[in-house]
């Protein structure tokens, strides 16, 4: 990653920043809201624990990438990779993403989040290796549902070209981040 924070990525006041930790506030107060208006969403303390520090790591992590770069196709990279993986385990906690949350089939998304951290470390985090990991977890969200449907654990075709579409979209991101760095002259 290249750039630095001087250029307000990492001011405490950034526009940017506060919008990210204010948007999760707001998202951490939509099931307390749904709460008071139907009896449908029931949330108990462990709940809301699970879903804060969920989003406490995913806006943690986007401010850590803003920091240490000035490239905004990095960033957006890093934002798209980061909502797909939040939205995926949410959804798997919540309902599941393979027959209902409590299907032990549903523990390969882990396996696609795997792919995903192993290729962003093994890549070091630099664009070009990440384009790599991403279009890999893209392969691992496609393989999880082949599976699923051979083994008759259910049809999620729809809701896996969703998480595919979002993990090609951040690697074509990192692709353009990578490439905006090599016309910049930047070292890898």
């Amino acid at each position: 990653m290249t750039g630095t924070a001087h250029d307000g990525g990492g001011r405490r006041g950034s526009p940017w920043r506060v919008a990210v930790w204010g948007i999760a506030a707001l998202v951490l107060l939509l099931p307390l809201v749904a709460m008071q208006l139907t009896e449908e969403v029931a949330w108990d303390l462990a709940d809301f624990v699970i879903f804060g520090s969920m989003l406490v790591g995913a806006c943690g992590a986007y401010e850590l990438a803003a920091r240490v770069t000035s490239n905004h196709a990095y960033r957006a990279a890093v934002g798209v990779a980061l909502a797909a993986a939040f939205i995926l385990v949410w959804m798997n906690l919540a309902v599941g993403i393979i027959g209902n949350e409590e299907n032990p089939a549903n523990l390969m998304v882990g396996g696609v989040l795997a792919v995903g951290i192993v290729g962003a470390t093994i890549a070091r985090f630099r664009p070009q290796g990440m384009e790599r990991a991403l279009v890999a977890t893209a392969i691992a969200q496609a393989l999880v549902a082949v599976i699923a449907l051979i083994v008759g654990w259910g049809y999620t075709l729809i809701l896996t070209g969703f998480f595919v579409a979002l993990w090609l979209t951040s690697a074509r991101l990192f692709r353009r981040a990578a490439r905006e760095q090599a016309h910049a002259g930047a070292a890898p």
